[in-house]
């Protein structure tokens, strides 16, 4: 099975240059936890989830529309490519411990989405020991407890040793 036949389409995404008001208000509209940012292109950016949101308010003391996008958004991003299998992503979910992960197309650009959501009911109509089984395998990796160092590595930039 690939990605493209469970994915979450068509995926709102919020611009790199919005501000952390309008994606907290896309998630709330769109009933989501998390949303790719696009670059003025259309290519993914990264991607900012309604934690990052709820931390940037915190850490920096500030009203949600004045802390920009760009600085809340992880922006190294697990992604997966259209034609990509479920295992791909799978794999990317379990490794990377994130509970979504957008699905681009040859172009970068952002098409759909995969959640633990779209992978438990996958394996509830399946019924199927193997799917069952790598379902399980998945929700425990991406369930795992995580340091704090984890988090501040996923949002570090390329740029962020520098004084």
């Amino acid at each position: 099975m690939q990605v493209n036949e469970i994915m979450k389409q068509p995926v709102v995404t919020c611009p790199a240059d919005g501000d952390l008001n309008q994606a907290a208000q896309l998630m709330w509209e769109h009933d989501c936890g998390s949303i790719p940012v696009v670059d003025a292109d259309g290519r993914l950016a990264g991607i900012v989830t309604d934690r990052d949101v709820c931390m940037a308010a915190y850490t920096q003391g500030a009203s949600l529309r004045s802390i920009p996008v760009a600085s809340a958004m992880a922006p190294h991003v697990l992604v997966c490519h259209v034609d990509d299998s479920l295992e791909t992503a799978e794999e990317l979910m379990r490794e990377g411990q994130v509970r979504r992960i957008p699905v681009i197309d040859h172009d970068g650009c952002p098409v759909g989405i995969v959640s633990l959501n779209d992978l438990t009911r996958l394996a509830a109509q399946a019924r199927k020991s193997s799917v069952d089984r790598q379902i399980v395998e998945t929700l425990a990796a991406v369930g795992a407890r995580r340091t704090r160092s984890d988090f501040k590595a996923r949002h570090a930039t390329a740029d962020s040793s520098a004084p």
